[in-house]
């Protein structure tokens, strides 16, 4: 018999964790629970709002407490963006796709481009003054009807006026993507540095990514040069903490 709602928080997760609550599930009704451990419903209530916290469930009306999933795909690490992939016409979210042993297609990616000012970091990433015009193309990605993320990339106008990159179509810009384009400008991606960090959602964030409460996001910065360090894109991306599992291979330098 449990007493309190931290301990009956942990004899549910031990449950999940071992499998007696699969993925997708539901958890028995809270009367259930109560009377199961002898305990009022509003510890029932405490506990399962500890579980949500946690992302192990959500609360979903007319179904109860399920099982949230766990990260179906892969985010591939340095692998995802090889030139043997985009040069010949696999993007890198399509990469991540079929290393996760799901289809994709072209359309599973929207497209949004515009003429903006470059604030304070884009200006310092493209080596440019802050308010000059660049290029933005934002982008929102789903696996299916689930939208797995965003990504927003800029681009000195120099570099992709009249290219497919400034092109709103749906769809990657080429089936190779914008290192496509870019490498047939001249300016062939070499290397890039990418950074990360987690915090919480904002309001349209929640909104456009159809994110359950509690659930945390990760936020990418991209750098991208060419073999002489010539910045030529900056990309900033918010993908939903529980869609993803990130997987880095890499040999360890000297």
């Amino acid at each position: 018999m449990t007493t309190g709602y931290r301990e009956l928080a942990a004899v549910l997760r031990e449950a999940i964790q071992r499998g007696d609550y699969p993925q997708g599930t539901t958890l028995p009704k809270q009367e259930e629970i109560a009377a199961e451990h002898g305990i009022n419903i509003n510890t029932v209530r405490k506990a399962v709002a500890v579980l949500e916290a946690e992302g192990l469930v959500d609360s979903i009306r007319r179904r109860g407490t399920v099982v949230r999933p766990r990260p179906a795909m892969k985010r591939l690490g340095v692998e995802r963006y090889a030139k043997s992939k985009w040069k010949f016409g696999l993007v890198a979210f399509a990469a991540d796709r079929e290393a996760s042993g799901r289809a994709w297609k072209p359309s599973d990616q929207t497209n949004k481009v515009r003429k903006t000012t470059a604030d304070a970091e884009i200006a310092a990433a493209l080596e440019l003054e802050t308010g000059a015009v660049v290029y933005e193309r934002a982008r929102l990605v789903k696996d299916g009807d689930t939208p797995t993320h965003t990504l927003t990339s800029y681009y000195n106008p120099a570099h992709v006026e009249g290219t497919p990159l400034v092109d709103p179509k749906p769809g990657p810009a080429t089936p190779g993507g914008g290192f496509a384009v870019l490498t047939l400008q001249g300016l062939e991606p070499d290397h890039m540095t990418e950074s990360f960090h987690s915090r919480m959602p904002t309001p349209d964030e929640i909104d456009q990514l159809q994110l359950p409460a509690g659930e945390p996001v990760m936020i990418l910065k991209r750098r991208t040069f060419t073999k002489d360090g010539v910045p030529i894109e900056f990309a900033r991306g918010v993908h939903a903490a529980s869609r993803f599992e990130w997987s880095y291979s890499f040999p360890l330098p000297d």
